[in-house]
């Protein structure tokens, strides 16, 4: 096996090294525990600025840990301060330093890191992959990738994988590049192919989002867990940490915040990702400030506005579906003139009448659904109907489901094809899992559009 590591790593591994040996293990600052945290009113979380940790959407802050974050220091009674690092080993580093109470950052849980750190409770399953370049050779196995092409970032968990992999494949040649991260090389194979790295299937499924042109070619191996490593003596942390997933998970909120980020990354292919990208460049500078003043007028995110207007029409002003409903936001006569528009081929006009009567349907709502969750069961109502939204509700009731929770619907909406369940509701038949299937749609553009606007030049 030929393990190759860039000059710069290697000096900066040398240095890390020499100051544990000094030090030793057992002068490692030993980490705040639980009443430390209390009393200073402040969980300090170390976490990375990417799109499965915590980045900066349309709300502001937002990711999967910065959800989970949160939720855990409302159970402590204390407020968050983020740490930001770059790097796998950095975040861990400043973990062992006593920088911070915790990691939150994609972390996986392996042997080496345990006997380091301890860790809380497992909370995602993640497959390793090795992502390629979609146009590039993929190769049957990891033997058969041409030599000097797979690049790794240092201090990750798929350096120790590969390494063992390597025991039984000699000729398995991997890079190891230091201070870089795992997004970083997955760009870099967008962009030029050069070569394949290594990423959990779910940072591959969310940065697909925004780089269409990654693939995920073969497992890695076994599937590993995410987890939050803590300093080993914060025993009262931990301890606590363990009963709160405990609820958590039973409660089903853990797999909803789970859900928001990831139930949708699946559900397009290449080529529409590839569509979705060449519109962003070429159709939306179009629309953009329409989108932007249609929005702010009805107090909604434009770009919730913008992805429901690409599930409409592809953002193509003259669109026309078989049933007559035209335009932008593809709108219906009856439903264009109760909002005040003349020419439903007019973007402008479009626009606007779209926003004010998603505006209308959000109003609609009864005070019953989370505050979270109105866009969703708005769009649902554009799509299907206020009537099937109030009957989706009444059917999540008798099920002994949250009739003000989207998930709840989500589920019961689907059931309105079925006649023991739309028989005994007011507005009957529906084909419920076509409003799901929108909003999932409307979600994943408006990610995806977020994503690419957060690039530099964006």
């Amino acid at each position: 096996m030929k393990q190759r590591i860039l000059i710069g790593g290697v000096l900066a591994l040398l240095a890390a090294l020499a100051l544990t040996l000094l030090r030793g293990p057992e002068d490692a600052p030993a980490g705040r525990d639980l009443d430390e945290i209390r009393a200073a009113g402040e969980l300090v979380v170390l976490t990375r600025n990417a799109p499965t940790s915590v980045y900066v959407g349309r709300d502001g802050r937002e990711g999967l840990e910065h959800d989970l974050v949160q939720a855990f220091a409302r159970h402590l009674g204390v407020s968050v301060r983020y740490e930001f690092r770059d790097t796998v080993p950095a975040l861990l580093e400043a973990l062992a330093t006593g920088e911070g109470d915790l990691v939150a950052a994609g972390i996986t849980r392996t042997p080496g890191r345990a006997e380091r750190f301890a860790f809380g409770p497992d909370y995602l399953a993640v497959e390793p992959m090795l992502v390629c370049h979609r146009r590039s050779r993929a190769p049957d196995t990891l033997a058969g990738l041409p030599g000097s092409t797979l690049v790794v970032p240092g201090g990750t968990s798929y350096v120790a994988r590969l390494d063992r992999l390597a025991t039984r494949m000699p000729e398995l040649d991997f890079e190891i590049r230091r201070d870089t991260s795992t997004e970083r090389l997955l760009q870099a194979v967008a962009e030029n192919g050069d070569f394949c790295t290594a990423a959990d299937s779910t940072i591959l499924a969310m940065n697909r989002r925004v780089l269409p042109e990654l693939e995920g070619v073969l497992a890695l191996g076994e599937p590993q867990a995410w987890a939050w490593p803590l300093p080993r003596a914060s025993t009262a942390l931990r301890a606590r940490l363990e009963e709160w997933f405990t609820g958590l998970r039973e409660s089903g909120e853990l797999r909803r915040i789970r859900d928001h980020y990831f139930a949708t990354t699946d559900l397009f292919n290449f080529v529409d990702l590839r569509t979705l990208h060449r519109h962003i460049d070429e159709r939306l500078p179009r629309y953009r400030a329409i989108f932007e003043d249609a929005a702010k007028a009805n107090d909604l995110p434009w770009s919730l506005l913008a992805a429901q207007a690409y599930q409409e029409s592809h953002w193509n002003p003259r669109a026309e579906s078989p049933t007559g409903v035209r335009g932008l936001m593809m709108l219906t006569r009856p439903t264009a003139a109760s909002v005040g528009v003349e020419d439903r081929t007019d973007p402008e006009q479009s626009i606007r009448g779209g926003a004010r009567y998603l505006r209308r349907m959000i109003e609609r709502l009864p005070d019953s659904v989370h505050p979270d969750d109105r866009d969703r069961f708005a769009l649902a109502a554009y799509n299907v109907g206020m009537g099937h939204i109030h009957d989706a509700q009444t059917l999540a009731r008798r099920l002994g489901r949250d009739p003000g929770r989207w998930r709840a619907i989500a589920e019961t909406l689907p059931l309105l094809t079925e006649k023991r369940y739309y028989r005994e509701l007011k507005y009957g038949y529906a084909r419920g899992i076509e409003p799901v299937r929108y909003v999932q749609r409307i979600r994943e553009y408006e990610q995806i559009l977020l994503g690419r606007l957060r690039e530099p030049g964006g």
